[in-house]
């Protein structure tokens, strides 16, 4: 490959013109030369602000999957078609990056890490709050042992009324579910990788559809419509994990709840516990003594690249394409976002049955 590293943007809605473009028009050394929507209009506005100066656009993504000039696709479509689209991608013999969540079902996401196994080319999915100050800064700790065995988490992905009105995110059919597979999907991610624990035992999980049916109701983005609500409001879990470890999950758009927040985790371990739930705290015993600790991080930005302060999104892009460039794992690996998808689902069929999911342990 070239030191020019040559993306298509398939889906250019409101993921794609938020985050992904714009992180990857301040790479020096990528194009987007390729640009899909079914509303055309979209590509071609895409294309006329990032794109390169012979950039195509498509109104059909196969049509973009054949031109030989992409190297890379990003994939920002609805959560249902993530999977067909990131598997022809990966045939064609381009790298991707899929937005979350990796597909709305763990078969799905399982043929995903199986073409991306055998085409040899890169699979990643979008976990950007792995990038933050304070998510970068836990992890370090993680890794240097400051909180000891992790045997117990909460992950945190709630609002007390934040429910998305616009595109399809209150359509199950086109995303799966609701806050869960939305906004729960990555506090499971953050919580997990920071434990590096990737084997789950068994879920017991339980779907609301509570508020979702009023009229008129108070919310950030203006009232929903009930009658397109067709996704859970809220969503919570308790997950135990082969080594015995424990990880509560709750998730939420609408829920008559003041203690929000989302992306979040909080940690307890035997040498020390964290949260994030108002800036990053760290507590433990020391000399005999409790003690609490709050980072003091930078809040304009987890790091520095080229003299400026990177967002999660600008790290994101910078370190899957040197991934590429320098082919090495991309830092969110498919067979761990292959274990959030793989719970989610298991946390929905507990819900719908009201029955434990188990997990076969992994030799």
């Amino acid at each position: 490959m070239s030191t020019i590293v040559r993306v298509g943007i398939i889906g250019c809605g409101g993921i794609a013109t938020g985050k992904h473009m714009p992180a990857l028009a301040r790479l020096k050394n990528v194009q987007m030369v390729a640009f899909f929507d079914l509303v055309e209009e979209r590509a071609i506005e895409a294309k006329m602000q990032y794109g390169s100066e012979m950039a195509e656009h498509y109104t059909d993504f196969k049509e973009l999957l054949a031109n030989p000039g992409v190297d890379v696709v990003h994939v920002c479509t609805p959560n249902d078609s993530h999977s067909d689209i990131s598997i022809a991608a990966l045939e064609a013999g381009k790298h991707v990056m899929c937005e979350k969540p990796m597909a709305t079902s763990a078969a799905e996401a399982r043929k995903m890490l199986e073409t991306a196994k055998r085409t040899g080319k890169k699979l990643s999915v979008a976990y950007q709050n792995r990038y933050r100050a304070d998510s970068l800064h836990l992890k370090s700790l993680c890794e240097e042992g400051e909180l000891g065995d992790i045997y117990f988490a909460k992950a945190h992905a709630i609002r007390r009324r934040a429910v998305p009105t616009w595109g399809v995110f209150l359509d199950k059919e086109k995303q799966g579910g609701g806050p869960l597979i939305d906004i729960g999907t990555h506090a499971l991610d953050l919580t997990l990788w920071m434990m590096n624990n990737y084997e789950p035992k068994m879920v017991v999980g339980t779907a609301f559809h509570k508020l979702g049916t009023r009229e008129n109701a108070a919310n950030i983005w203006g009232p929903w419509d009930p009658e397109k609500f067709k996704v859970e409001d809220s969503a919570f879990a308790y997950i135990t994990m082969q080594n015995g470890a424990t990880i509560f999950l709750e998730s939420s758009w609408a829920l008559n709840s003041l203690n929000v927040g989302e992306s979040k985790c909080t940690l307890m371990g035997t040498e020390g516990g964290a949260d994030m739930e108002n800036g990053l705290r760290i507590n433990g015993e020391r000399h005999g003594k409790l003690y609490t600790t709050m980072v003091d991080l930078d809040e304009s930005g987890a790091s520095v690249a080229d003299g400026k302060l990177e967002s999660e999104a600008d790290i994101e892009a910078r370190l899957w394409i040197e991934a590429i460039v320098e082919d090495i794992d991309p830092v969110v690996k498919p067979e761990q976002a292959l274990i959030v998808t793989e719970i989610l689902e298991a946390i929905y069929k507990s819900s719908e049955t009201g029955e434990p999911v188990y997990f076969e342990k992994k030799e």
